[in-house]
């Protein structure tokens, strides 16, 4: 999870007016075997206060919320400037609404073709959280193929209207053509 580690600086050093928003933390790689990570993760559910358990250390099992625990142990979250680092980022699953129609970046230092050897076993954070007790998978995975069925459509859509655009300009020129030597001429 190398994006971690881009994602916890950043939000410390970045003005206040500056929030980060991770979407799809189901798709997050993880370097390791399914297997191997699952092993770590239920060692991790093991830990807790042996009088009240309530009290302990909380497991969470969402994607989203695995991936805000982690970044806050990366950050001084006991702090101001950590805690309010921490409240500027925020963390899903999926794309929801308000962020769908959004321009979203990739984190080049943290993608698997860059950074995992070709051969090498990963496993995916939503795969993970499945086997560990989160139970929202399927709907997430039948959410994000609607909102992908949609962009999709959307995306033709303003293709076509790009086209008509250009042909619209070429139109324009050609009986504009006349006009436009007129102006030229007179230099304007």
């Amino acid at each position: 999870m190398r994006a971690t580690i881009c994602l916890a600086a950043s939000p410390l050093y970045w003005p206040r007016s500056f929030s980060m928003v991770v979407v799809r933390c189901e798709e997050i790689c993880m370097s390791g075997g399914l297997v191997r990570q699952k092993m770590k993760y239920l060692r991790f559910l093991r830990k807790r206060m042996n009088t009240k358990p309530s009290h302990g250390p909380i497991h969470f099992r969402a994607p989203s919320r695995i991936l805000w625990r982690t970044i806050r142990g990366m950050i001084p979250h006991k702090t101001k400037r950590g805690a309010a680092a921490l409240a500027r980022l925020r963390a899903f699953e999926g794309v929801p609404p308000p962020y769908d129609r959004k321009k979203r970046m990739v984190i080049p230092d943290a993608l698997k073709v860059l950074r995992l050897q070709p051969g090498h076993k990963y496993c995916l954070l939503g795969r993970l959280s499945k086997e560990v007790g989160w139970h929202h998978h399927d709907t997430i995975t039948e959410l994000e193929e609607k909102r992908k069925a949609k962009a999709q459509v959307s995306y033709e859509r303003r293709k076509q209207l790009a086209k008509l655009r250009s042909k619209a300009v070429e139109l324009a020129e050609k009986q504009l053509a006349p006009e436009m030597e007129l102006l030229a001429s007179i230099k304007y």
